[in-house]
């Protein structure tokens, strides 16, 4: 069992004790992820793996902060703002086991530094500086966001980028 797997454990034991019913069942939600991911991973390959590792857990806690972020803002503009603030009740525990996030210096820092180690020089190796960082960031920036940064940085001194 991985570092992040036992804090979730450990905290879904925690809310238990306190009887944080609200607490309780996002933890639940994401263990139901993980042992979901488990059983996906197991099916997929013959031989017998222990699990999902923590590059793996961060994946699926960020899909599931971001599935909760386009909830939330789909129920603020349906007006229903007590579902919007559980969601982000929801996110707020969700967030307590993610790495925090890069700020917008370090992002490009990161982009800089994966170009090089890549040797991208066109748009045509994107891919080679996405997969870079999603292998050293995985769970600390916004990968839909990164894109149009890491498209910007490959394109600059570039007339036609497409």
């Amino acid at each position: 069992m991985t570092d992040l797997r036992m804090q979730i454990s450990a905290a879904l034991k925690q809310a238990m004790k306190d009887k944080d019913a609200e607490r309780l069942s996002t933890l639940r939600l994401i263990n139901a992820a993980i042992k979901d991911r488990d059983i996906a991973n197991r099916a997929a390959s013959d031989e017998e793996k222990p699990g999902c590792g923590n590059v793996e857990v961060l994946d699926i806690l960020g899909k599931m902060a971001k599935q909760r972020r386009e909830s939330a803002r789909a129920y603020e503009e349906g007006g229903r703002l007590d579902l919007a603030e559980r969601e982000e009740r929801e996110i707020a525990v969700i967030q307590e086991f993610m790495p925090r996030q890069l700020d917008e210096s370090e992002v490009d820092r990161a982009i800089e530094e994966a170009i090089s180690s890549t040797g991208a020089g066109s748009i045509r190796d994107m891919g080679k500086v996405m997969g870079e960082l999603k292998s050293r960031y995985s769970g600390r920036m916004d990968f839909g966001k990164v894109g149009p940064r890491v498209k910007d940085h490959l394109c600059a001194g570039q007339s036609p980028c497409a």
